[in-house]
């Protein structure tokens, strides 16, 4: 799809801990690729998820990217400051029947065999004694939800894969697949650069953006970094907090796993120029070529 909309990126890290190597290369691949084509980089912070939150790690956050070279535009936009904006979506979705409640508990799905893929059970109403746990997307009908990831290539999901997706969960928190993709429409965003364990979820956000009649963002999403034995690097598999103090080898570790030419080592800032003037959104084949 071309874009003729002002380009404009974000990060939008959960603030569960210190970013990682892992974190980094999402945060530095879509700086760089939003920085190369003369575009604006936000960040925002998604904090909507109390019990897995650590304190202070927001703040920790922003003052690594800081440390890194990584300077953002505009506010930092914190998720936990537009719950009415979320609520007003889901009322809105719900007036045009595009959204449900459901009594369903977690329990009760596992037992159907219904955890990865909603089985529909609350999709055409609930008893009028009970009273709504969550409430989900009722998925419409129509052909498969397509668009072209610019390293994976052309995706095509067909609507049942995805299913009623969680909107706002049973603890009344609001869900992942809710607050991004209002987000990203309300921000403006075009283009979204960010780790391949995302890539499955974008079939619900493309659906999303359909029935809210907002322009689908140009997807990237990286393959993500790996420990020893196969696992993706995050704070559930103990990787290590990156340290500013350690930002041109960190920087360079990016780099490579990007598949970007290398820089000299210098200061972040410039490290990051060198690595602006010369990039290139790594392919797919790229990373087969010569293992993670």
């Amino acid at each position: 799809m071309t874009m003729s909309r002002p380009y404009v990126g974000r990060f939008a890290p959960s603030p569960t801990g210190q970013l990682h190597i892992g974190s980094m290369v999402a945060a530095v691949a879509s700086f760089l690729d939003a920085r190369a084509q003369g575009g604006r980089w936000l960040v925002r912070i998604e904090d909507l998820d109390p019990p897995r939150e650590v304190p202070g790690a927001a703040e920790d956050i922003l003052r690594t990217l800081e440390g890194f070279g990584l300077a953002w535009d505009g506010e930092v936009i914190r998720q936990s400051a537009r719950l009415d904006r979320y609520a007003d979506q889901l009322n809105q979705w719900r007036s045009m029947d595009a959204a449900f409640g459901c009594v369903c508990s977690r329990r009760e799905l596992s037992e159907q065999g219904g955890l990865d893929v909603y089985p529909g059970t609350c999709r055409y109403g609930i008893p009028p004694d009970m009273t709504p746990r969550s409430f989900r997307f009722r998925m419409p009908k129509g052909g498969p939800l397509q668009w072209v990831d610019r390293i994976h290539g052309e995706q095509s999901w067909e609507r049942e894969q995805v299913g009623d997706v969680i909107l706002r969960r049973a603890d009344g928190h609001w869900a992942y697949h809710l607050a991004v993709v209002v987000d990203d429409a309300d921000q403006g965003v075009t283009d979204i650069v960010r780790g391949a364990d995302l890539l499955g979820a974008t079939a619900a956000h493309v659906a999303l953006q359909e029935v809210m009649a907002a322009p689908t963002p140009r997807y990237a999403h990286v393959p993500v970094v790996v420990n020893d034995t196969g696992q993706k690097l995050s704070k559930q598999t103990l990787a290590q907090p990156v340290r500013v103090s350690q930002a041109a080898e960190v920087l360079a570790d990016v780099l490579a796993h990007l598949r970007q030419a290398p820089v000299a080592r210098d200061s972040p800032s410039q490290m990051l120029a060198q690595a602006t003037a010369q990039w290139a959104c790594p392919s797919l084949a790229s990373f087969h070529a010569d293992g993670p």
